[in-house]
């Protein structure tokens, strides 16, 4: 711990790297300034996540890095690229399940938060990603199967999927790249994910 500041670690895709938005507007920093300076907070030492990563990048490039950056906090959201990438549901299930294993090993159930993937078929650009509807149905399958994981191993899941939704009819919560979240539609994630942090941490 650095002060009173937990130190945390993001991975994930473009989700939480914040692909065409600012720092300052990524759902993690937003989360980090939510919580404000009262101890315990969060310390974001590394966003590790990159765009266009799948489940199994996470395991061979994002979890390596974990050793040398001592995490007390970790958030995990991966998936979408899974699904436009055609990753059979037995992949990224066994994918998943070694990611959360490897996590739990390394800070115990208390300190990782799960993210639940948005539905990007409902924004402008969704269609040129593969036919809306079966992807649209993938995405709520793999965000089952990532939940249900978590679950099984005593994990918190916040589930953004439903916010992500409102996309579809209200273009402020998309970015100017016609397909990942504003910062507004992220400021709406923290809204439902700061709760459930503070209690992770003890506040």
């Amino acid at each position: 711990m650095t002060g009173q500041g937990l130190r945390y670690v993001a991975l994930g895709d473009s989700y939480t790297i914040g692909t065409s938005v600012g720092i300052a507007e990524r759902w993690p920093d937003q989360l980090v300034a939510a919580l404000g300076p009262k101890p315990p907070t969060l310390e974001l030492v590394a966003n590790l996540a990159v765009n266009g990563y799948t489940s199994r990048d996470v395991l061979d490039l994002e979890l390596p890095a974990l050793a040398a950056l001592e995490p007390e906090f970790v958030s995990v959201l991966i998936g979408v690229n899974d699904v436009v990438q055609g990753v059979p549901e037995s992949t990224y299930r066994r994918n998943v399940d070694r990611i959360l294993a490897d996590l739990v090993g390394r800070l115990g159930p208390d300190r990782i938060l799960v993210v639940t993937t948005p539905d990007y078929t409902v924004t402008p650009a969704g269609a040129d990603y593969g036919d809306p509807g079966p992807q649209a149905a993938r995405v709520r399958l793999f965000n089952e199967i990532l939940a249900a994981i978590a679950a099984s191993r005593g994990l918190r899941v916040v589930d953004v999927h439903e916010l992500s939704l409102a996309a579809a009819s209200d273009p402020s919560l998309v970015a100017r790249d016609g397909l990942h979240p504003s910062g507004a539609q992220y400021a709406r994630w923290v809204e439902r994910i700061l709760p459930a942090v503070e209690v992770m941490i003890g506040r």
